[in-house]
């Protein structure tokens, strides 16, 4: 069966109840599941400890005229930040910043998100949340890894996360998911859990796509967008543990999920002048299964509602449109000499990390990339 039918049919159980097998180990049979556990247990040996806790990123950003744009946060621990050293760091935090910098309004964050948290979660996170914004403008979803790692049932997770995404908006919030990473990514995991981390985390990231269009969201994929830097500077990317991202980390994912949120919140006039797919980049409109399946192989893309002809429905389902919207630039490492870091001190357009390096604005590794940050968020 092809990822884009799984998808489908994981959604659809979703909708009406059904179980489609925990965490897609049906097929797998106790033998092959006997070995994963033994190589999840090899595993935790290689990935370094927990943190406790992560920094509180909650409370207000920017400044400018108008009325504050409020902004909430939901999710597991990517959501709340655990690597982060200081609130700032935070994706909640970069994107905050950022929504203040496009609409010139200042912006009030509130963070729910928990570490460990699993979709079934949300549920209670959308109560606290509504309870201390009842009308929040926009919201990020960081929601999957556990749900992989603790073989939550793929179908109860994706059911959870839709009534999260119907409930914000209905409250009259935009939102946006970043979907589930792809744990196949994380290099210390041997094989063949690796492999099959990669399937079941895709596999997810598909369904939860699906799901959040269908309920009137934008999802983003995450997918292995780390892990090509992983791989180059783990001690940059990666926090200690060698899991969670780490403050360079986290800002390649928020500027993922900054052009989108930026959209979502119409900052540069979309709704009214709506931009059409660039086919050089290989965006479309098409069904949403297939776009969600193609989404799931490239992080960073967008997957939103669209209609053609008028009609939001084709006869293969739900229109949706892909876009691989141009990112803002984030910090890549560089190491530098006494000369270069003598520079940075003196805010020569290098800023120096904590271990050593320092770090340097880069560009996004779309060739079609444009050089100004206006650019970048509105394509």
């Amino acid at each position: 069966m092809g990822r884009a039918r799984r998808a489908r049919k994981i959604a659809q159980a979703a909708a009406y109840g059904g179980g489609v097998g925990v965490a897609g180990l049906g097929a797998l049979g106790a033998l092959g599941y006997g070995i994963l556990r033994v190589e999840a247990m090899m595993a935790r040996r290689i990935v370094g400890q927990r943190f406790e806790g992560a920094p509180s990123d909650s409370g207000d950003y920017g400044s400018g005229s108008g009325a504050a744009l409020r902004f909430v946060v939901l999710g597991d621990s990517t959501g709340v930040g655990m690597g982060a050293d200081h609130p700032h760091q935070t994706i909640g935090a970069t994107i905050a910043n950022g929504i203040a910098a496009f609409s010139g309004r200042p912006v009030e964050l509130t963070n729910v998100a928990v570490i460990g948290a699993e979709s079934p979660g949300l549920d209670e996170q959308v109560e606290r949340v509504l309870a201390a914004v009842p009308e929040p403008d926009v919201a990020v979803i960081m929601i999957g890894a556990n749900d992989v790692t603790h073989r939550i049932d793929r179908s109860v997770a994706v059911r959870h996360l839709e009534m999260a995404v119907r409930s914000l908006r209905e409250a009259g919030a935009e939102v946006v998911v970043g979907t589930c990473p792809d744990l196949g990514a994380i290099e210390p995991v041997p094989q063949p859990l690796r492999l099959l981390a990669r399937r079941w985390s895709r596999d997810l990231a598909a369904a939860q796509t699906v799901a959040v269009v269908e309920a009137g969201g934008r999802a983003v994929s995450v997918g292995d967008l780390l892990s090509e830097a992983f791989s180059a500077e783990p001690h940059v990317m990666f926090s200690q543990d060698r899991f969670h991202p780490s403050p360079a980390g986290y800002a390649r994912v928020a500027a993922a999920l900054l052009p989108s949120v930026s959209a979502a919140l119409d900052l540069f006039g979309e709704r009214s002048t709506p931009t059409e797919p660039n086919l050089r980049r290989g965006e479309s409109v098409g069904p949403l299964a297939v776009a969600a399946t193609r989404a799931v192989t490239q992080p960073g893309t967008e997957v939103a509602p669209a209609e053609v002809g008028g009609q939001s429905r084709g006869a293969h389902g739900r229109w949706a449109v892909l876009l691989h919207r141009i990112r803002p630039t984030v910090p890549a490492p560089v190491h530098v000499g006494a000369a270069a870091q003598g520079a940075a001190d003196d805010g020569a357009g290098v800023r120096p990390g904590t271990d050593g390096t320092a770090y340097a604005p880069v560009g996004t590794t779309d060739d079609t990339a444009h050089d100004t940050v206006g650019d970048a968020v509105l394509r």
